[in-house]
């Protein structure tokens, strides 16, 4: 196969999470269990790290493999989904996978996928752990896709764990309150694995995280107890830092190169998970550390988190798409000094889009549009949905118009949010 026909092979013949939602979704392990013996279980074969949570999986999973590739680490990167090219979801130092392994490696297991029909994500995870352990790495850092106890990257034992954030996302999949997602999210706590959790938890969340991680003998470590921030400044591309670590009240300043707000909590978390590296004997200098967080994007190649893609006017794209992380990205777009606030927007049609809907201002100008996925909400659906809480907008069939005509209709002193849906951000030609 070339790499173009082993991804049309893959999309074709295997149940695809983003485009086809429930009828996709294969919990459990014993698929990518079976698919990694075949490998010969390549996730026995390096050193891992391993990223739960709802909000900020991603970000986090970048930041820490920006560091350890300045502290001179070969290291993995898996993450999900792609925003434009499958690629993007496996790395080594920041380069994406090769595609000729790409198409060798579904070449080779295309009669085992066809008689055991595994889910697209059991493959992608598979073939990362494959790809990893042919490149040799020193150490990975691997992002759950969704869930954590039945996700299919559960398989490895990491050095540490850490959970992002317990929101509200998934839950036809994770459970209908927060502390049963917490149950889902803690199955990545393996025994003796040391966990962070990243952003200081709501009362019930944190009790399923300390009866877990005491059932199998781990170390709990909230990061908003060992971290204090002491200033934030932005200058709308990166942002400064200054921490104090409570432990030693040893005082810190980093430049984050992503702009978020949100970026804060997850940052307090890399550092804990740093922290923990370091006492298992892993040598990350503070230069390495500084200079990771300064050029996250650039060295692996993150995009779409609070990406700014103009400046007159402001154009910001985020992947934000659940009720908690649209909630923090709204809040800090709004605070932007502008004359009018515009936003594009679209979303899949398996989110409870009323109350994501509820967080927007009302006197703002709305380009609805519809993400080329099958899952996809209609364009014609959600501006309805807007109208019942306020919102009034126009109808676009793709992303890439909706913005062409919010840019056309702002002055220079106005600014533009586009999102709703990772694949709203990934449809954009400009990222």
């Amino acid at each position: 196969m070339t790499f173009q026909s082993a991804i049309d092979y893959l999309y074709s013949r295997l149940p695809v999470f983003q485009n086809q939602g429930t009828r996709a979704y294969k919990p459990g392990l014993s698929g990518i269990t079976g698919l990694c013996q075949l490998l010969g279980n390549p996730h026995e074969q390096f050193k891992c790290i391993h990223v739960g949570g709802t909000n900020g999986k991603g970000s986090t999973s970048h930041m820490l493999a920006s560091v350890l590739q300045a502290a001179g680490y070969r290291v993995g990167l898996y993450t999900s989904p792609h925003l434009k090219s499958f690629t993007e979801r496996i790395r080594v130092n920041g380069d994406e996978v090769v595609k000729k392994f790409v198409a060798e490696f579904v070449s080779q297991y295309a009669n085992y996928i066809n008689s055991h029909k595994p889910s697209f994500f059991e493959v992608t995870v598979a073939m990362a752990f494959d790809y990893f352990a042919a490149q040799e790495i020193d150490i990975a850092v691997v992002e759950v896709g969704m869930g954590g106890r039945l996700d299919s990257t559960n398989i490895i034992t990491p050095e540490v764990s850490i959970i992002t954030n317990i929101g509200w996302d998934h839950m036809q999949y994770l459970g209908d309150s927060l502390s049963l997602i917490a149950h889902e999210k803690a199955g990545i706590i393996k025994p003796e694995v040391p966990l962070v959790v990243s952003e200081m938890p709501a009362p019930e969340v944190l009790g399923v995280f300390k009866s877990t991680t005491r059932q199998m003998s781990s170390e709990l470590i909230l990061a908003a107890n060992e971290y204090v921030v002491l200033s934030c400044v932005s200058n709308g591309y990166s942002q400064t830092v200054e921490l104090r670590k409570t432990q030693d009240s040893s005082e810190y300043s980093f430049t984050l190169g992503l702009a978020g707000t949100y970026q804060i909590d997850n940052l307090k978390g890399v550092l804990c998970v740093l922290d923990i590296l370091k006492k298992l004997g892993y040598n990350i200098e503070l230069t390495a550390i500084e200079s990771g967080l300064a050029h996250v994007a650039a060295t692996t190649g993150l995009k779409g988190r609070w990406q700014i893609l103009s400046s007159k006017p402001v154009v910001i794209a985020d992947t934000a798409h659940n009720l908690d992380g649209l909630k923090r990205t709204i809040e800090q777009f709004c605070a932007i000094t502008a004359n009018r606030l515009h936003f594009v927007l679209g979303f899949v049609a398996d989110k409870d889009v009323q109350k994501i809907l509820s967080l927007f201002p009302i006197d703002a100008s709305y380009y609805f549009c519809q993400p080329s996925v099958h899952r996809a909400m209609a364009v014609g659906e959600l501006a309805l949905k807007a109208e019942e809480v306020g919102l009034v907008g126009k109808i676009f069939r793709n992303v890439n118009e909706a913005l062409s005509s919010a840019i056309e209709n702002a002055s220079e002193h106005d600014a533009i949010y586009v999102g709703g849906s990772t694949f709203v951000v990934a449809d954009l030609e400009q990222i």
